[in-house]
Order: structure tokens, then C-alpha cells, then sequence
């Protein structure tokens, strides 16, 4: 398949982008995507801005992306979101990313922008959203999607204090969350105004256990993934076992 180049995505496109592809050249597609971003953001700016997502399918392409050789010194890793738990906790997405591929490249360390989220939600969400300050539009954001149509720690059916007032406990970019569905309850998140400032975002899905978030997607259901809109418009790459061939017919 084509991948769209970067900087030649249409500006203020709202209509999701959908690319199925066969289970067998998925990760090749989406470490292709990563690269393409990578190589657009270094020519044009220097520096490459990388929003990392947690969970199972993510982890696959960090796995890949420790095999490559890159310049890795202009790299700066965010997160989307985070688990309120001990900083070497195997369930927290910052350590699953370190395990698959941070810890075994030349990234400097003060170019991994980690989410305290041991000090706890509001703490947490306030630091970060000191760090992302000086933070401008981000090159590539990676995200999932949950069987319930969740993204980050965006869940359906809550509501998130603290959206825009700059609170102590929150802020328009990161935001804590106390009651999440999924365990553990409490964690940190970017907003989703935040994660839609980007030139890119990408939805990495794979399994058939997401066809029915995609349903509600396409039918114009309102999950939390649909509520990510970057300028540029949203890409997602699906395997075939997510959407089976002429789902989309």
C-alpha cells in the first residue's frame, strides 16, 4: 500500500483515512509509517516528536524499531497516557517501551519525557503538563484502540475534570484520571485536544476483538477515538482479522 507522506497529508481533514492490510505485512507497514514520519520531521525541523501508545499491539513495532539504525540522538519520546504505578512496573507503558526498544538504543535520556505518574494522578498530570509547555505540534502520534472504543486513558462514559482551566489537577493537555474501567483506576492522560496536535496520528489496531469499536466507529457512535481530530485528519491501519476483506465496501 502507499503510505501518505507526512507533509503532503491534507490539511483540515475530518474523514478518518482507513488501511487494511494483511496481518503479514502489517508491522512492515507501520515501521514503514514511523520511518516516513521520522526521516519528514528530521529534513524539515531537526528533531522527530513521537507520541508512544501502551499495550500489546504497539509493543510489536518498538520490538521492530530496536533493529533500526537511526539517528536516535534527535528523537523525543511522549507518552499518550500512563498507569498510576511504581516507575519499574512492567504494566506501566513507559516501562513496556523501555523494555521493547528504549533501553536498547542511543535515545538520550533527557529526550524520554516520561509521565511521573508514581507521584499520582493530579501531581502526575500537572508535571507533565509542565514538561509539554514548550512542546509544539507533535510529528507523529501512535495510538490504540480498546474494544470499547477507548484511546490513552480516554474511556467512554466519563467525564474528565479539568479540561481547560489549568487546575492543579489538570490541564487542556494532560488530564488525571481517578475512576478508569480498566485497572489500575487511577492514571494520567493527554487530553484529546492535545493528542490532535500533531501532523500525524496513526491508529495502530490489529485483532478481531476490534471490529465491533470499528463498527460503532464508521456508524458515527461517539467513542473517545473519534474524538481525536488533527488538521491533517486521523490514519488508521487495521489488519484484516480487525476488518475482514470487504468490510468496508
Amino acid at each position: 500500500m502507499r503510505i501518505p507522506k507526512p507533509d503532503l497529508l491534507s490539511p483540515h481533514s475530518t474523514r478518518p483515512r482507513w488501511h487494511v492490510v494483511d496481518d503479514s505485512n502489517w508491522l512492515a507497514t507501520a515501521l514503514s509509517w514511523v520511518n516516513q514520519a521520522a526521516e519528514a520531521a528530521l529534513t524539515a525541523r531537526g528533531n522527530f516528536h513521537l507520541v508512544l501508545a501502551g499495550g500489546v499491539t504497539p509493543e510489536t513495532l518498538y520490538r521492530a524499531l530496536a533493529t533500526q539504525p537511526q539517528d536516535w540522538s534527535r528523537w523525543h519520546i511522549w507518552f499518550g497516557d500512563e498507569r498510576c504505578l511504581p516507575r519499574q512496573d512492567p504494566q506501566r507503558n513507559s516501562r513496556m517501551a523501555s523494555a521493547a526498544w528504549l533501553d536498547q538504543v542511543g535515545i538520550p535520556e533527557a529526550n524520554i519525557h516520561i509521565i511521573p505518574a508514581e507521584h499520582g494522578a493530579p501531581t502526575a498530570a500537572k508535571l507533565y503538563a509542565e514538561q509539554l509547555h514548550d512542546q509544539g505540534t507533535f510529528d507523529l502520534v501512535l495510538l490504540g484502540l480498546g474494544q470499547d472504543g477507548h484511546t490513552a486513558s480516554l474511556f467512554p462514559g466519563y467525564e474528565f475534570p479539568n479540561q481547560t482551566d489549568g487546575s492543579a489537577t489538570g490541564s487542556s493537555d494532560v488530564m488525571p484520571v481517578f475512576d478508569a474501567p480498566k485497572p489500575p483506576p487511577e492514571r494520567v492522560t493527554l487530553s484529546a485536544q492535545r493528542l490532535s496536535d500533531a501532523r500525524c496520528v496513526l491508529f495502530l489496531i490489529r485483532g478481531a476483538d476490534k471490529r465491533e469499536a470499528l463498527s460503532a466507529w464508521r456508524q458515527g457512535v461517539n467513542i473517545p477515538a473519534a474524538a481525536i481530530h488533527p488538521d491533517a485528519g486521523v490514519d488508521l491501519l487495521i489488519d484484516t482479522d480487525a476488518c475482514p476483506p470487504g468490510e468496508l465496501e
